[in-house]
């Protein structure tokens, strides 16, 4: 299966992630955010124990510990924006939340090309940007980019209505500039890391359990620490939480065929799969009743434009 194809399912296991994640996220509950946490922390670390006897390090401590090491720098990033973006999403509708964050797709290959460039491996930029992956590289990082820009305007004008709940906008967008800079940090990471030649060449497993495990502790940590504030332990299994359940299955599935996607092509994969943002706009439009401006409406039909135009090119390239 090409890399195409994994980061297309990634978009939309993503996209559903984030429905579920804004319908799981409670603006009176200051402890939603972690609450989350706890949930996606659960899920991963079932599927990185369930994948742990299929790790390429799975027969060696001291190799699972030396990969672990080596990997955190993206995990712990990835943690970090993730838990950020929970809490961003109290304030703020989803449609304006999710594309500011994934401007990190465009900033990301940026990265990643500058360190391949470094490390003197130009043909892994000559290799893979055809003249059709320029232009849909380019078209989804503009659609996606402009997607973000659109939203903030949209969420200033929605600070100056008088109702109180809005009046937070400008000062919650601080949560989605947060994730895309830890985001960047992360994607950008996994690009190097799972890069066979230049990069530290860890299996697409072993990016699994590892980050798996790394965020089950972080989801221990989370449920530990409300345990220690509230005095009370939180029950991650009641019925109103199902929600966050829901979310943190859509972010495991995603997560999965993320990871095969960078593995291939990390340069054209962590634009595009960045545009799953798109996703959460149409679902946040279908099923919270979130409008959709024309402005907004464009950007994701320039985004759809680029989507199509590499998976073209992926299938002249498999001809």
């Amino acid at each position: 299966m090409s890399w195409f194809i994994f980061a297309l399912i990634c978009v939309f296991g993503w996209g559903f992630a984030d429905l579920f994640y804004k319908k799981g996220a409670e603006d009176t509950d200051r402890y939603s955010h972690l609450k989350t946490a706890v949930w996606v922390g659960l899920t991963m670390g079932v599927v990185s124990l369930i994948l742990l006897p299929f790790s390429e390090s799975s027969l060696s401590g001291e190799g699972i510990l030396k990969n672990a090491v080596a990997y955190f720098p993206a995990s712990l990033s990835y943690i970090i924006s993730m838990v950020i973006g929970y809490a961003g999403l109290r304030y703020l509708e989803l449609s304006i939340v999710s594309p500011v964050q994934n401007a990190s797709g465009a900033f990301s290959l940026i990265a990643m090309l500058i360190y391949f460039v470094t490390m003197g491996d130009v043909d892994a930029f000559s290799e893979t940007f055809g003249v059709l992956n320029i232009i849909g590289t380019a078209v989804i990082v503009a659609g996606t980019v402009g997607l973000a820009f659109v939203e903030q305007k949209l969420s200033k004008d929605e600070t100056q209505k008088a109702e109180k709940k809005y009046r937070t906008g400008a000062l919650a967008l601080i949560f989605p500039l947060l994730y895309c800079l830890f985001d960047t940090i992360g994607t950008a990471a996994d690009g190097i890391i799972l890069d066979e030649e230049v990069g530290l060449g860890l299996g697409e497993i072993d990016v699994l359990v590892l980050y798996g495990l790394t965020f089950l502790l972080a989801g221990l940590a989370c449920w530990v620490y409300m345990l220690l504030k509230q005095k009370k332990a939180y029950n991650p299994f009641a019925k109103s939480e199902m929600p966050k359940c829901a979310a943190s299955v859509c972010e495991e599935f995603g997560q999965v065929f993320y990871v095969f996607a960078m593995a291939r092509e990390p340069m054209l994969a962590a634009p595009m799969v960045a545009s799953y943002c798109i996703i959460s706009v149409l679902l946040s439009r279908i099923f919270l009743k979130e409008k959709l401006e024309k402005s907004q409406a464009v950007c994701v039909i320039f985004v759809i434009l680029g989507i199509v135009l590499l998976g073209f090119s992926d299938g002249l390239a498999e001809m």
